[in-house]
């Protein structure tokens, strides 16, 4: 699909954000009107699409999918080794990713399918007594469910602070974070830097603020993408993003904490507007940025059962929207 339709709101002449600010997708729109337009939070027209997120497009349809008791799932685990996986496995099938996604679309607590999930999320994997809980995972998931858990609006509950001290702990000397123990950071590890992203100022504490400067300049040093030998997956944009990196990834978490006035971010940046379709869009590169367009595993061998909320190969509100808001947040720097 490409841009078409009006909006009153919008200059005629910007075809793609009258796009972007159509009412079928009121994630997006909403996103658009704030990060785009410069929209406040109490503004009708942002009150209205906000209102319409659990009921419309993409939202919608993954709600729907959600079973009575808060989980995506086809039943509660019934024994312990069900227990251990539950919500979390198999990958991208299980509550946890409809659940980032939808954190990313915009939905809170005040909705109460999310509320339900979240506390089952917090019952099952957040449980100070638990053995599967995620206060002993790779930060890539810590990282995951601290942001989609802030999003929510769970950021005061102690668990969640918990997480953000877990992250704290793990980042490395070089300033990066790593998944693997006892390796130096990666640029494949930035779920940490996401999650501190969606703290406001006056909750992150000195610790905190030092750790996002540590882990930007470890970013900003490499580029966003130079890091040993050129890695393909991480110039192919891709949604959900799950726990996979990619350049435009970088571009958003970096100028979401203020660093889009470095002129580091000038090679990534030129990569942006390069892969800028003529009408103005971007394009869905993969699902996973890692897999081919015919092969059904990862580079780990893994089976992937994934789903995308758009084609990919096609223009894609949600990549061009992110895209915009990237190239908005530089123009407001500089």
């Amino acid at each position: 699909m490409g841009p078409g339709g009006s909006d009153p709101a919008v200059p005629t002449h910007d075809p793609v954000l009258s796009w972007l600010l159509e009412e079928t997708q009121p994630s997006v729109r909403c996103s658009a009107l704030v990060e785009l337009l410069g929209r406040r939070e109490d503004d009708a027209d942002v009150r209205r699409a906000r209102a319409r997120i659990p009921t419309t497009g993409w939202a919608r349809e993954l709600l729907r999918r959600q079973k009575p008791e808060g989980f995506w799932e086809a039943r509660a685990p019934t024994d312990f080794e069900g227990q251990a996986r539950f919500l979390q496995f198999p990958q991208f099938r299980s509550t946890m990713w409809p659940l980032q996604v939808l954190s990313d679309l915009g939905l809170t607590a005040k909705e109460a399918r999310i509320r339900k999930a979240a506390e089952l999320l917090f019952d099952y994997k957040l449980r100070f007594s638990s053995p599967f809980n995620f206060f002993t995972e790779e930060v890539c998931a810590v990282g995951n469910v601290a942001r989609m858990l802030t999003r929510f609006g769970y950021a005061d509950d102690r668990r969640v602070r918990k997480l953000h001290a877990w992250m704290l702990e793990d980042q490395r000397e070089d300033g990066g974070w790593n998944c693997a123990p006892d390796q130096p950071g990666t640029l494949d590890c930035w779920e940490a830097l996401a999650a501190f992203a969606e703290l406001p100022r006056s909750a992150r504490g000195r610790s905190i603020e030092s750790a996002i400067e540590r882990g930007c300049e470890f970013y900003l040093e490499r580029h966003l993408f130079r890091e040993g030998k050129r890695y393909d997956p991480w110039f192919r944009f891709h949604y959900p993003t799950h726990y996979f990196y990619d350049v435009l990834v970088g571009l958003d978490v970096l100028t979401r904490l203020g660093y889009a006035g470095d002129r580091r971010l000038g090679p990534a940046l030129k990569l942006l507007t390069e892969k800028r379709r003529p009408d103005g869009t971007w394009i869905l590169d993969r699902v996973h940025p890692d897999v081919g367009r015919s092969l059904r595993k990862d580079y780990r061998g893994t089976e992937i059962h994934g789903w995308s909320l758009e084609p990919p190969g096609k223009p894609s509100k949600w990549i061009t929207l992110t895209a915009r808001a990237v190239l908005a947040r530089v123009d407001r720097a500089n």
